[in-house]
């Protein structure tokens, strides 16, 4: 570790694996020079160092630096160098703030936004995310992570059979777009911004793109996605990773449109087993980790080893995002 620059903490809500603490959480050295150089500068000195930590670890808190506006976000985001990812094709309302920085999910505070690896349901999803809290909530609204591979092992000594169907025929996602966004909607995307364009025959090559199927409706569309598959092989660690939105969409793809239990399926059309599908979103509870937000925290995720969630809160709360390929 730069122990001139950094050092690694523990906190109270991190679990550890193998030794290894969920999440890493680095701060600034207290004993570091009076000139210390800002997170930016350190990042850049020290990616090689800092992506060693993401692939032990999963995801990282940055806590304790003095980033304290969105424009100081996108320099730490800029700083790592990743390619960004242009957000096509995710459902959640979001407002672009400054550069690469968008507002998260922009649903009303008393909805939860149940766990999922960002983007799992269309074929180009983020390699990292990036999320920074610009104002602390009133109470709750922590983000929970959990390790995706730790997850596929539970699930798959509890539930071989329903592992193995998974496996076999992936799952297809059915979601229902209004025109225009819907803020009261945790999935409330509509198809223009889903898609970047006005014009239905661009959504529809745009789509064609994400190997989706679009049913135009009376007031909006039907989008059908899949079959794709449930389960990921990831290389970089050479595990398989519960990569899928399932219980997202079966818990919590709710609006005035879309009925949840309808809006995820097995690659072959069968309907999943609600039981199944509880008893994975008590796993994935048990094996999360939620750490309160704190003004200036940015928190570094590896989108294929970790899911994230939301958890309701009281405002105020402002929690920035970046999406990178």
């Amino acid at each position: 570790m730069p122990e001139n620059l950094l050092t690694q903490v523990g906190i109270p809500q991190q679990k550890h694996y193998n030794g290894v603490p969920f999440p890493a959480v680095l701060s600034p050295n207290p004993n570091a020079h009076p000139t210390k150089p800002q997170l930016p500068q350190i990042i850049k000195q020290q990616k090689p160092w800092i992506a060693s930590l993401l692939h032990q670890s999963g995801a990282i808190l940055f806590r304790g630096f003095p980033v304290n506006s969105a424009s100081d976000f996108n320099d730490v985001v800029e700083a790592f160098g990743y390619e960004e990812l242009p957000y096509v094709g995710g459902a959640a309302p979001r407002t672009n703030v400054v550069g690469r920085v968008f507002t998260a999910n922009e649903s009303p505070p008393d909805q939860k936004i149940p766990f999922h690896h960002e983007m799992a349901q269309v074929p180009e999803y983020p390699s990292k995310l990036f999320f920074f809290c610009d104002v602390e909530p009133g109470s709750g609204g922590e983000t929970p992570i959990v390790l995706s591979h730790v997850v596929y092992e539970r699930m798959k000594n509890k539930y071989p059979e329903f592992v193995e169907r998974l496996e076999e025929h992936g799952l297809i996602y059915i979601r229902v777009l209004g025109e225009d966004d819907d803020p009261s909607s945790p999935i409330g995307r509509g198809w223009k911004s889903t898609f970047l364009t006005k014009d239905k025959s661009v959504a529809e090559e745009r789509a064609a793109k994400l190997g989706m199927k679009l049913e135009w409706i009376d007031d909006g569309v039907k989008t059908v996605m899949g079959p794709i598959p449930g389960i990921k092989f990831n290389q970089e660690r050479q595990q398989k990773i519960w990569f899928n939105s399932m219980v997202a969409a079966y818990t919590g793809w709710k609006d005035a449109r879309n009925d949840p239990v309808k809006a995820v399926t097995f690659g072959d059309g069968q309907p999943l087993p609600a039981e199944v599908v509880h008893d994975c979103l008590s796993i994935l509870e048990d094996e999360s980790v939620s750490i309160p937000w704190k003004k200036g925290d940015v928190l570094l995720i590896d989108n294929l080893a970790v899911l994230h969630s939301r958890k309701s809160f009281t405002p105020p709360r402002r929690v920035l995002a970046s999406l990178c390929k």
